[in-house]
Parts: C-alpha cells; sequence; structure tokens
C-alpha cells in the first residue's frame, strides 16, 4: 500500500524480541515468503494489525481481516493453521478518523500516514501485544514507512524485497489478473520508486532479490536466524 508521507513517534523503546520491518513492492514475493518462513517456523513470528479510518471490506472484521499470515486478535494468536489457507487481504483495526487523531496526537503510534482521504497507522500497542507474546513482529511497511521507522527507536531488521526486475514484476501483477490497467500501471510505477530507493545505503540490512525462490528463502531465514533462535530456546 502507497501512502503520503506521515508522522512518526520518535521516542519508542521496546523490550522482546527484534520486530522485523519488510518492505518491497506489490508482487515482489512477500507473502510467498513469509507463508513458508512461518509454516517452518511456527510459534516464533506474530503479525501486527493496523489501525485505519477506512469503512471495512465484505468479509473483514475489526483486528481481524483474511490474512494468509498470522495475526494478534487482542491478546489472541490465530495459529498459523488456521490462516495459511485463508484469502489474502489486509488486517485492520477499524476506528474513527477523531480517535485515530487523538491516539497520534498522544504518541500512541509508531507512523503514520493518509492515502486516498482514510488515515492509516502502525500503534506500539499492536507491536508490544506481538512481542508480550515472545514472538518476532513482522511489521509489512511500505518504503515511506522504513525512513518513518527509522526515525524511532524500534531497532528492528530492515529487509527489502525485491523483483529481479520491473519486466518480471509487470508480468507476475498481470498473472494475477486482480489489476485494472490503471491500478497496475501505479503499482509498477510505485514499484519504480521502491526498487531505486533500496539501492540507497544505509536502509535495509538487507535486500534480497526474489529472483530464484528456494534461493530467497535461504538469504531470508539467515537474517533472521539468530532472532528465531532466541525465541525458540526462550520456549524451552
Amino acid at each position: 500500500m502507497s501512502k503520503d508521507m506521515g508522522s512518526i513517534s520518535p521516542g519508542l523503546e521496546m523490550s522482546g524480541p527484534r520486530p522485523v520491518v519488510l518492505s518491497g513492492p506489490s508482487g515482489a514475493g512477500k507473502s510467498t515468503l513469509l507463508k513458508r518462513l512461518m509454516k517452518e517456523y511456527e510459534g516464533v513470528f506474530g503479525f501486527s494489525v493496523s489501525h485505519t479510518t477506512r469503512n471495512p471490506r465484505p468479509g473483514e472484521e475489526n483486528g481481524k481481516g483474511l490474512n494468509c499470515l498470522p495475526m494478534l486478535l487482542g491478546a489472541t494468536l490465530l495459529p498459523v493453521a488456521d490462516v495459511l489457507s485463508s484469502e489474502t487481504s489486509e488486517d485492520y483495526h477499524f476506528v474513527t478518523r477523531e480517535k485515530m487523531q487523538e491516539g497520534i496526537d498522544n504518541g500512541e503510534f509508531i507512523e503514520n500516514a493518509e492515502f486516498s482521504g482514510n488515515m492509516y497507522g502502525t500503534s506500539k500497542s499492536s507491536i508490544e501485544d506481538v512481542q508480550a507474546h515472545n514472538l518476532i513482529c513482522i511489521l509489512d511497511v511500505d518504503i515511506q514507512g522504513v525512513k518513518n521507522i527509522k526515525k524511532t527507536d524500534l531497532n528492528p531488521i530492515y529487509i527489502s524485497i525485491q523483483p529481479p526486475s520491473i519486466e518480471i514484476l509487470e508480468k507476475r501483477l498481470r498473472d494475477r489478473q486482480t489489476e485494472t490497467e490503471d491500478s497496475l500501471q501505479k503499482r509498477l510505477e510505485a514499484a519504480r520508486i521502491d526498487m531505486e530507493l533500496s539501492k540507497e545505503p544505509g536502509v535495509f540490512d538487507m535486500v534480497i532479490i526474489n529472483d530464484d525462490l528456494e534461493e530467497a528463502y535461504e538469504k531470508l531465514k539467515s537474517v533472521l536466524i539468530e532472532e528465531i533462535e532466541k525465541v525458540q530456546d526462550a520456549k524451552k
């Protein structure tokens, strides 16, 4: 999701496993890699649930979408097996503009932005909920979200998943048959910007070019394995 630049809450210091900030264009393969990671390391990861002021779409519930990745529903973690076969969509806490603005003013959000007249944001509490269960919190954000989070004290692991080329990305998106020509061109334009910004030194701890799925997955594991093992050891 591409959003206008928003604001951040700079003073964040959280305990628990280091979160993972995952970024990359739609169609780069983030969801495929994450599903595989969570299936292999069940009970290690949790997914932060964002807030938004937009209206729920058909089938969406507050704090519970149709996401194919594990998520926290209040204090309850939805098991991997229950969601891996679900359709993919976003997961949100749906709130009023007044309620969300109040939270932003009180410094409750690590990042927030506005897109198409709706506010979106990641709250500190959504990450703390995941960490409280001794889980690695995954934040799937766009490149602007990455830059905003870097201004906080969250100290996550930053990973970018990129396609081999814009031509291959376009083929992947067209093969999905879920985009209009207009929305496809918007995604490709956002992807071009994302791909360029991912090359900036120091932005990401690792940039993974998802050309070969097996190779990309092994690289993703390699950068996370130390944190994974810490969580596993703590559960013994």
